[in-house]
């Protein structure tokens, strides 16, 4: 008998043993360096507070924020790395994250991967205001991470932190929202967007995602195309001009987007409008000899989160820069309504 209770007193103490814990530490500051920000209020809107568990090898790691009630520190943080305020209010609203293990098709193993969706606002009085939004999924490479679970933390306290500093910046991207519809701002925002609404799309050459979004292409530019009917040029009037400067163009109701490795056709569901391709198309260098990153809007350079920000630019393409395991994997890769940077699902 006595036996029989020490060896399942065992195999109870393996089991835990076998299951960690990895804390996301936002340990690092979220000053305003222009002291413009008054205040951050945090909103921690997610349905599941539940982050999930990631395999390191045979062990399960539990992912945990170090703090535990997270609006606190947060708010608490920024009282303490910034002495100096200004006047402006502004809400970060999390509204989702998860680890986990994913098997990807003609993958022969599972890839840690982090959903995350977080976003930001100016509030003054009763109306908010649209500044930016993170919303992807950031992969670890088993083949060169020995720690998922550590990788994808770092990755997440990186993006967080500067999602917040970004937000300083106060981007505007649309009308404001009331505060009754602050949790369906997304919603709230798209019924005003043509090309979301519109049954046709209006031919022409778009410079940038908002041109796109309200549907005004530009009239002084055209496009032309070589001999087997594919677009090699862009044409300011007569003059022929970088390709790069456009976001993309619409011929007979369809949208061609522009990517570092040519033009992809984009389709359209009920979720939006996307292309189906890989991060390693959209992080090569372009075929102009550019290289498309992000930057936050002000010119500081935001290497974690490039897309995140100046995203509705044609110079970035909404591609990110430097998040995660640039994979060869082709999914239905989303365009952000809001922002027109790239939403990964997979």
């Amino acid at each position: 008998m006595r036996k029989s209770v020490l060896l399942v007193l065992l195999i109870i103490s393996t089991l835990f043993a076998a299951q960690k814990s990895e804390l996301i530490k936002l340990n690092e500051n979220i000053k305003d360096k222009n002291s413009r920000t008054k205040s951050i209020t945090f909103i921690d809107n997610r349905t599941d507070k539940h982050i999930g568990i990631i395999t390191d090898k045979d062990e399960k790691a539990e992912i945990k924020f170090e703090h535990e009630d997270l609006k606190e520190y947060i708010e608490n943080k920024f009282i303490r790395d910034n002495k100096k305020v200004g006047t402006n209010d502004i809400i970060i609203m999390l509204e989702d994250l998860k680890f986990y293990d994913e098997q990807d098709d003609n993958k022969d193993f599972p890839y840690g991967k982090a959903k995350i969706r977080i976003s930001a606002f100016l509030k003054r009085n009763d109306r908010y205001y649209f500044i930016n939004r993170y919303d992807n999924v950031i992969v670890s490479n088993p083949k060169t991470t020995a720690h998922p679970q550590r990788f994808l933390a770092s990755e997440t306290s990186d993006v967080i932190t500067e999602f917040i500093k970004a937000a300083y910046f106060l981007n505007i991207t649309g009308s404001y929202i009331p505060e009754s519809e602050i949790n369906n701002y997304d919603e709230y925002l798209n019924k005003d967007y043509k090309a979301f609404n519109n049954p046709e799309l209006k031919d022409g050459v778009y410079l940038n995602f908002k041109s796109f979004r309200e549907q005004n292409p530009n009239p002084d530019y055209y496009t032309k195309k070589n001999g087997r009917g594919e677009v090699v040029r862009l044409m300011y009037k007569d003059i022929q001009t970088s390709i790069s400067q456009m976001y993309c163009y619409v011929e007979g109701g369809k949208a061609y987007k522009l990517t570092p490795v040519g033009f992809d056709g984009m389709r359209k569901d009920q979720k939006g409008f996307y292309i189906h391709t890989s991060r390693v198309n959209l992080f090569l260098q372009a075929k102009t000899g550019g290289v498309f990153v992000g930057a936050i809007a002000g010119g500081v350079v935001g290497a974690l989160i490039g897309a995140a920000i100046d995203s509705a630019s044609s110079s970035n393409g909404g591609a990110m820069n430097g998040i995660g395991y640039r994979s060869t994997l082709e999914t239905d890769v989303y365009i952000d309504s809001l922002t027109g940077g790239y939403v990964f699902t997979k």
